[in-house]
């Protein structure tokens, strides 16, 4: 059958319209490196809307939404960012969803003499964190706590352990946890402090090892999402947060080394 080339255009355009109404922007912080492929495609299979994602660190999703930017729905590595766009009327206060809570872990270099210093009982530190100041370890990665959640709990932690003062001149910032492994991987660093669910997707086992720190030495990484106010895909936006708190997305997330919210 002849389809007039106008008529052809009119019905393309038409579905084209259909598709781009059908994709979802979302910002998510670096952790969430692995996680998010398997949870997009799960979402998407669901409901066939295509999950667009963004990766980076937390803090600058955060400024780059109060600035206008076209996310939909926002995944922080914490709550402060997503509770700060609700009070300035940049997100939904109705749709702040805490899906997951995450882990800091310490990675140490296959080359590293501090291997040998921190005792390891079933995964969890156990060990001296002051070897960190010792002359073995000449640089330590952390994610740039001015703008990423999990370098807060890495310089929380530090001043815990009474050890901040005497290693500060040896940190070496990476812009988001992700980067921050990478510096590690690259050599750059002997010791990192990433975020475990990096070290579940296995990359970083190669050539170090990696100790998970323990819960009550630094402050809970309480995950939250939150739809954008300004997003014209409030309903999918909404759908994805009931997504991540469903069993299938919990599953996904716990395959990915976080653990299930605590309320």
């Amino acid at each position: 059958m002849f389809v007039p080339r106008r008529m052809f255009l009119i019905a393309s355009l038409f579905f084209a319209c259909l598709s781009w109404a059908q994709e979802l922007k979302v910002a998510a912080g670096s952790n969430l490196t692995g996680a998010m492929e398997k949870l997009a495609a799960a979402f998407e299979k669901q409901t066939t809307v295509h999950v667009n994602v963004t990766l980076g660190s937390s803090g600058n999703f955060f400024a780059q939404i109060q600035s206008g930017a076209p996310f939909d729905v926002f995944l922080s590595a914490d709550r402060s960012y997503p509770e700060k766009l609700t009070r300035e009327g940049k997100a939904d206060a109705r749709t702040v969803t805490y899906y997951a809570r995450g882990r800091l872990a310490l990675w140490v270099s296959n080359d590293s003499p501090l291997q040998t210093q921190l005792r390891s009982k079933d995964g969890v530190l156990s060990g001296d964190l002051k070897a960190l100041a010792g002359p073995g370890v000449k640089k330590i990665a952390i994610a740039n706590p001015d703008v990423a959640p999990y370098g807060r709990a890495a310089v929380f932690l530090l001043q815990r352990y009474k050890v901040y003062d005497q290693v500060k001149s040896k940190l070496v910032l990476g812009e988001n946890v992700s980067q921050t492994a990478q510096i590690a991987q690259s050599g750059n660093a002997e010791v990192a402090f990433i975020a475990y669910s990096l070290v579940v997707s296995g990359a970083m086992t190669r050539n170090g090892i990696c100790l998970i720190m323990p819960d009550d030495s630094y402050s809970p990484i309480e995950q939250v999402a939150v739809v954008v106010s300004a997003s014209k895909n409030k309903d999918q936006g909404g759908r994805f947060l009931q997504f991540l708190t469903a069993p299938e997305a919990q599953a996904i997330l716990r395959e990915y080394g976080f653990e299930t919210p605590t309320k």
